[in-house]
């Protein structure tokens, strides 16, 4: 049997896919859909079935291009109430991949129609692997806050039941492999193994750990991070399907003065070099939403699927790049890019910004003034409890956009993260909001406590083990 992961770091996303007997299957698609097509051909395999193991709501998958280009079959829960074509999967079900078996397991939680696949040889009595999509990750749980049908604590409950009645009932050694990894937002816990086994995370994984079905929903439901606007958006258009990428309309090249005039309608400007080149120079108004970093998810809710934003980048490349990544969550109107760069905005006479940026020492010695800089933390509420500088204000990045009204724009404020990635975003929000002294802070907690600098503690809320 061939088996591969794909594993997406912009999205902390990964798929599968399943070979034997020349078939194959993939879970879980991505929406550019181009490298299962190619993995195929190198394995001499026809892709004959797509499995979804939900809605996905953190990106748009590509299963319809998908069935499209080979002709496959979509499986995906009855529960889903899917639009496109498809063949809907019920509680044991199960389908041949050659002489692979793959079965279903119903499992919600995460999602209503949440389904786990078990992955077994046709002649054979031994689990390869479990497919567990959103519902068990590597160290985590799915979060059981994406449906408008249920609650929270309702779906909590179901995601108890799911994981004690069907995954926990798997043999120890059955291989699990989930649907994302750290830095996903469908988790909060999630460690950095791609794949783990049922008997490490019955063990390990403080979810599986917690003694009782009410205690677990109090838990599940205790402070969940924000939920992106971009996730009720992505699962809808999963429900029906996307278009094939090359339906998307190419791109407009844009005159800084064409910029510019759209700048000053409101339009949202998305600079994609990296923070250092941005902090150097960039055009007034712009977002600096790197493509170092998890760029897609960062775009999608920071900006929202129909922001129609214009890009700057260093070259083609850079905008191709940046247009793919946005379309993997649903960002498919783009106005165009500026035309040049940096490099024509200047040439054209136009204003330019820069932001300024602090060492940790320098900030430790300039926060305690009269004059010194508000310290403001834009990481997420455990990295924050975690340990943080005692004078700083948290304010995650996850919800910036809301906080932006709370915060003063005539005071200095140095921003921090966990490197610096994440504040040069905030930086970029805080200058087109109208603050003019919005300061990075270089390297961010990690060089502030790889310094020995003063930080302090605080209780989670949410007892981890």
């Amino acid at each position: 049997m061939y088996f591969e992961q794909f594993y997406l770091t912009c999205l902390a996303h990964a798929s599968y896919m399943i070979g034997s007997e020349g078939e194959a299957a993939v879970v879980d698609p991505q929406r550019d859909v181009d490298i299962y097509l190619k993995a195929a051909e190198e394995q001499h395999l026809k892709i004959r079935h797509i499995f979804e193991t939900h809605l996905h709501a953190d990106f748009v998958s590509g299963h319809k291009e998908l069935a499209a280009r080979t002709g496959a079959t979509i499986y995906i829960g009855a529960e889903a109430k899917a639009t496109f074509p498809h063949s809907a999967l019920r509680d044991g079900d199960e389908v041949l991949v050659g002489a692979t078996r793959v079965r279903a397991l119903v499992t919600p939680g995460h999602t209503p129609e949440g389904m786990c696949f078990v992955v077994t040889q046709e002649n054979s009595s031994a689990l390869h692997a479990v497919l567990t999509g959103d519902t068990l990750f590597i160290g985590d749980v799915g979060r059981p806050d994406l449906s408008p049908t249920h609650t929270p604590q309702q779906l909590a409950g179901l995601l108890y039941d799911s994981l004690h009645n069907k995954l926990l009932s798997l043999p120890d050694a059955t291989k699990v492999y989930p649907a994302h990894g750290a830095g996903s937002l469908c988790g909060r816990a999630m460690r950095s193994e791609k794949s783990s086994t049922i008997g490490t995370e019955r063990l390990t994984n403080y979810a599986l750990q917690i003694p009782n079905r009410d205690e677990f929903i109090r838990q599940l439901t205790t402070n969940l991070p924000a939920r992106p606007g971009y996730f009720a958006e992505d699962a809808e258009i999963n429900r029906s399907g996307a278009a094939a990428l090359d339906k998307l309309a190419p791109l407009e090249a844009l005159s800084p003065k064409e910029v510019q005039q759209r700048l000053q309608q409101n339009a949202w400007v998305l600079d994609v070099r990296p923070g250092g080149d941005f902090a150097a120079a960039h055009v007034p108004g712009s977002i600096n939403i790197a493509l170092s970093g998890q760029f897609a998810s960062w775009a999608g809710a920071i900006l929202g699927v129909h922001s129609n934003p214009i890009l700057v980048g260093e070259n083609g490349q850079q905008i191709e790049e940046a247009r793919m990544r946005m379309a993997r969550v649903g960002i498919e109107e783009v106005q165009g890019y500026l035309d040049g760069g940096v490099a024509e905005w200047k040439k054209a006479g136009l204003p330019i910004l820069s932001t300024r940026q602090i060492s940790v020492q320098d900030l430790r010695g300039q926060a305690g003034g009269a004059n010194g800089p508000c310290i403001l933390d834009v990481r997420r509420e455990g990295e924050w409890q975690a340990g943080h500088i005692a004078t700083a204000k948290w304010h995650a990045l996850d919800a910036f956009p809301k906080a932006l009204p709370q915060i003063d724009t005539e005071r200095a404020v140095a921003v921090h993260c966990k490197s610096g990635y994440r504040s040069m975003i905030a930086c970029s929000l805080l200058e087109r909001a109208g603050q003019r002294n919005a300061i990075n802070v270089i390297g961010g907690f990690d060089a502030w406590h790889n310094a020995g600098l003063p930080e302090v503690a605080e209780s989670p809320a949410l007892t981890t083990k």
